[in-house]
């Protein structure tokens, strides 16, 4: 049995276990456990494990989605927003905002130690094979994320500040039920500890996806 914790406190959990975040209107539930988290108001820490991701190499030699994922079900609009921060230890360490469809339909918008070592936001769309692309360094070991979903349309944004906001990508995806959440993986390291502070969620549609509102 693992032990973790919640805003503080000692206690176990398993998959089934229903989770709340202060500024989300929904429960949310583990997939994939982490070797451990906390939970306190709208902060959560999700410490990653070794050899975990969520990838599907297009040359189709590397698939795999073993990486700890709080997630939660919605069909709203929404727009999702989280400051993103770990110690870029080992190459392809990262946290993510997700959106997940299915095992083949999914979205994971990811600050991560790039292949150079650059601290990088990097967006992964996956419809079948996973479309990766790396978009601005960074120098902080944080950074604002914010995702809208507007109908069948997704927009991701990043920020330094949290304040002035860069559309990174806006594109169509899958329509109906889909679930929304936060990521941490260690793809080549023995482990990745994420934090995702100041997280607010709203229920409305953007009507101007260039600004995010």
């Amino acid at each position: 049995m693992m032990i973790f914790l919640i805003a503080g406190l000692s206690t176990t959990a398993s998959a089934n276990d229903s989770l709340r975040i202060a500024t989300i209107p929904h429960a949310l539930y583990w997939e994939n456990k982490p070797l451990s988290y906390a939970i306190k108001g709208n902060t959560l820490t999700i410490n990653a494990g070794a050899k975990t991701d969520m990838f599907r190499d297009p040359n189709v030699t590397y698939n795999t989605d073993n990486a700890p994922k709080l997630l939660f079900k919605t069909t709203e609009d929404f727009v999702l927003i989280s400051k993103i921060e770990h110690a870029f230890t080992s190459k392809w360490d990262g946290g993510a905002l997700v959106i997940k469809a299915d095992s083949l339909n999914w979205v994971k918008f990811c600050f991560e130690k790039d292949y150079t070592g650059t601290r990088r936001i990097v967006s992964v769309v996956t419809k079948d094979i996973s479309d990766d692309c790396n978009s601005v360094a960074m120098s902080s070991n944080t950074a604002w994320f914010k995702i809208a979903k507007a109908g069948n349309v997704i927009t991701l944004y990043t920020s330094s500040n949290g304040n002035k906001w860069l559309l990174v990508r806006h594109f169509q995806f899958h329509p109906g039920e889909i679930q929304v959440g936060f990521l941490a993986q260690s793809p080549t390291g023995n482990s990745c500890r994420v934090l995702f502070s100041e997280i607010t969620y709203k229920q409305k549609t953007i009507s101007d996806p260039y600004k995010g509102e």
